[in-house]
This record gives C-alpha cells, structure tokens and sequence, in this order.
C-alpha cells in the first residue's frame, strides 16, 4: 500500500513538489475546528511522508515542511485579516500580508521536524521522529517570540457533541499536546501499510474506550450550588470604544443583566461580563461599580480597561460588589503581540499599537471573591495556553473565559477559540464559563462537555449551574513534561541505531 501511495505523489519537478505540499498543507487545515473533516489526515500526512523520502538532502525535506505548513496555516487563520480590516485606513497594506507572513513563520516549525524526519530510515521510524519532533515544535511555539500555539492538531477532536466529549478525554493525561503526537501517529499509519492501519484503528479503539471509560467511571463532583448568568452583549467592534455608544453599550449590560438574574432566581449566583466589556473605566468611576452591582445583586466579574500606577493600561477582570473599589482584580499576562502591545524586536521602524500597547500582569492567578468558589481567570487569548490556565500553588473550583471576538467575525476563529477553551477544561479537570462579546458564550463541566451556549452574533443571557471541580488531573499537576517527554521517546526511538536480534 506504502508503495502505492509513493508512486502517486512523486514529485517530478521542483515546482510540482511545491504544489503538492501546499496543497497536502491546505488539505490538513480542513481537520481543524469547527470543520472537523478528520479523515483527510490519513491523505495529507502520508503524502508528506513520502515527499519527506523523496527528498535528496535535508534541507530540501525542510522545504517540502515550510511549504506544507505554509499551505495548513494560510486556511487555519485567514479570519485574522479580519482585524487588520477595521484598520484598513492605517493598516489596508498589511491586508495581503499579515496572514501569510504570519503562516510562515509558523510553517518553520513544520519544516524542523520534517528535516529531522529526513535523517530516520523510512518507515515506522521517520513517522516516529516527524511525530515527535513536531510536537517539540509545537511546544517551542507556545513560547518562542511571547508564544502562539493556535490550533495544535490535537484540537481536531474537539468535535461537538458526544465524540468529541469521549475522544477529548486522554487530554486529561496528556494534554493537547499529547493528543497531537497520537493523531500524528494514527494519521500516518496508511503510509505504512495494511498491518499498520489495522493496529491504527486497534488503538483508536482503545482510545475511544478509555475515553468513554473516564466519563462513566468519574465519581461525580459535587456541586457548589451557584448559578453562573453568562452575558452576551453582541456589540459590534466598531461601536464598542465610540463615544457615542459608550453609555448605550453600558446601558445594554445594565438591562442584559437584569434579565439574566430574573432567570437565576433568588439563589446565589455570580454574573460574568466579557473581555473590556465595560466601555467605562470601572476602577475610576464608583457610579459605573455601583450600577453594575444594582443590576446584578450577586458579585460580578467585569471585563474592563484600568491604568496602573505608571499610567499604562491593563487589559482587566474585575469583581464587582458595589460602589466600593473592586475586591479582586486579575490582569492579563499573555498578551497579543500586534494587537495589544509591540514586541521588542519587532524589526520595523512601524508604531503598529500606539502608545506601546498593555502592560502585562504577573501570571496565572485564583481571585478569591466572597460569596464564590475561587476563580481562575482567562482573558481572550490566554485560553490557548495548556498547562498555563491555572495557577498550581492555588488551585481554583472554575475557570472562567471572557474575551471579545468581535474583532474576527463571523469566522473560524471565533470556533477555533472556542475549541481551546473546552481543551483547558478537559486538561485542568475545572469546569470552565465563557462569555465571549458576540459569541460564543458557552459552559462546560470538568469533562470538557457542553452546558449551553448563546451562538453568534446574538445578544443575550446565559444561567448555569456551576459544576464542581474533579481533582487535579495528570496533566494538571505535571503538565508540558507529559507530552515533552513522550516526544523526546518518539524522536530518539526513530534516531537511535537499532539491532535486529540473531536468530540461532
């Protein structure tokens, strides 16, 4: 079978090996969240392998990887040319641009490990050191140049519904990361033959048992008896920081609120807003606090902008109780490079964020508010960060996940985040509440499986009970050096010389 496919994607000229890459690229991205066509793995990976083999020398399989992650990441993240557009009178030439400049940066750490697979003889050893290597560079990516581990493949089992909620499972062990390495290795089984496909689906078997095994067999966690009211305000990005909607954006919360804790009842409760979702500065203006804790009569976590003691703003979440100052504050850590600050080495002479953007918080933090479990705070893109989501030494009840993804649209984006979030969940063993400014709102348990949700583009209100928390999983307490570990094993397995045993 492995000869079959070689024969089909021989390249015969430089350029046809390029097209092919690109094409196997483009053809992986339709995996990704929300699309989900996860058969087309077992097309695009083995096609890469066998371009991989075909290759004289390991700097042209390095190129055959760029070319490959260049065409899985110009599909993967076009929705980012969605922000640069409500900037288009200061930033229209960057619209052809940012996403491929961006896709090629993050097809190096594609190229990477296809140049080390080149070295590992053919067969199950190369598919060994590629699986391995790219989730070390997966790993790199997460923290290279401030990070940006956006759609790992693992997030490809983030399917709604009940099989992503039993396939997602493992993640609690592994991580996302690990994931990544098990789908890789599945994914080129067809490259290997008959005996392989066979095994392959033997342990996706295995997988979905052990999956399933872990939701029916969890003792359940007890509940803390809160609700959660999620609001959405859907306000469009090009309203959201005007003048002369700010006090109409305000109100709108106000009356959102409101009608969210009508639907909680009289018991306790707690209301979460969204990513700046309040247009007026909350920590200058008690009049603002004071309103906010009228409407929802329970504590409520605000997303809002504050300025610290060097006047450079914070990107916030903030406990409301009253007119009072706020008796928790989480500020972002992991900001958005180009969106909300200027990376140092940023090479050109170009003031992209004016002023030099957000200062950074300190870290993964638990806000401890009176009257609700201990918080673990997510602002936007902080969600894509496994083994990053909570703080270890304070291990929160819940996480919770404001953002505003407005600025993408109606996108893949906007789901592509989404998927993360659920991952974090599974990953931690927290249930997680997201309140996104025009979708999707969402709440899931501590198995990663969905409560509710309000979808896009709709302005509303969302009451769930909150779930409690499962204890610490595996992953949770020993995070990135799980699936660190088990790559380095891949790569090494693949390298090292091996023996074949006399037989006497």
């Amino acid at each position: 079978m492995s000869s079959v496919l070689t024969l089909r994607v021989e390249p015969r000229r430089r350029g046809q090996t390029v097209l092919m890459a690109c094409g196997l690229g483009a053809l992986s991205a339709a995996a990704l969240p929300p699309v989900h066509a996860l058969p087309v793995l077992l097309i695009a990976l083995p096609g890469l392998i066998a371009l991989i083999g075909y290759q004289a020398r390991a700097r042209d399989a390095a190129w055959v990887g760029f070319w490959f992650g260049l065409g899985h990441h110009v599909p993967g993240l076009y929705w980012i040319t969605e922000a640069i557009l409500f900037e288009a009178a200061r930033f229209w030439w960057l619209v052809p641009l940012a996403v491929p400049a961006l896709a090629a940066v993050l097809a190096l750490f594609i190229a990477l490990p296809c140049a080390l697979a080149w070295y590992a003889p053919a067969g199950w050893r190369r598919v060994a050191v590629l699986a391995g290597g790219w989730v070390l560079a997966d790993l790199a990516r997460q923290f290279i140049a401030t990070g940006f581990p956006w759609n790992p493949w693992g997030s490809i089992w983030a399917v709604p519904g009940g099989f992503g909620d039993v396939m997602l499972q493992p993640a609690a062990w592994v991580g996302v990361h690990g994931l990544t390495l098990a789908t890789l290795l599945l994914a080129a089984t067809p490259a290997l033959g008959r005996r392989a496909m066979a095994v392959g689906g033997a342990v996706l078997l295995l997988w979905a048992a052990a999956g399933q095994a872990r939701l029916v067999l969890a003792v359940p966690a007890t509940s803390p008896g809160l609700n959660v009211v999620l609001v959405q305000g859907n306000v469009p990005q090009g309203q959201k920081w005007d003048r002369g909607f700010m006090l109409a954006t305000f109100s709108r919360y106000l009356a959102l609120t409101r009608a969210g804790m009508a639907k909680a009842g009289t018991g306790p409760a707690v209301v979460v807003w969204p990513e700046t979702a309040s247009p007026l500065p909350l920590e200058q203006i008690a009049e603002a606090r004071e309103a906010i804790a009228a409407a929802a009569g329970v504590p409520a976590l605000v997303g809002s902008v504050r300025w610290d003691a060097t006047a450079h703003p914070r990107n916030s979440l903030m406990a409301v109780t009253g007119a009072g100052p706020a008796v928790a504050v989480y500020d972002k850590w992991h900001l958005v490079p180009f969106g909300e600050f200027q990376p140092g080495w940023f090479p050109l002479p170009i003031q992209v964020v004016p002023g030099g953007g957000f200062a950074a918080g300190s870290g993964p933090r638990t806000l401890h508010v009176p009257g609700v479990p201990p918080v673990g705070p997510l602002i936007c893109y902080e969600a894509i960060f496994p083994a990053q989501a909570a703080d270890a030494s304070d291990r929160p009840a819940w996480l919770v996940n404001v953002t505003n993804d407005a600025w993408f649209g109606n996108s893949t984006g906007p789901r592509q985040h989404l998927a993360a979030a659920r991952l974090r969940a599974v990953e931690e063993g927290l249930p997680l509440m997201r309140a996104a400014n025009t979708g999707i709102s969402a709440g899931y348990d501590a198995h990663g499986r969905e409560l509710g949700r309000i979808g896009m583009n709709q302005a509303g209100t969302l009451v769930l009970p909150l779930p409690g928390p499962l204890p610490p999983t595996l992953f949770g307490q020993l995070g990135l050096a799980i699936p660190g570990s088990l790559a380095v094993i891949a790569v090494l397995g693949g390298l090292l010389p091996w023996r074949a045993r006399r037989r006497d």
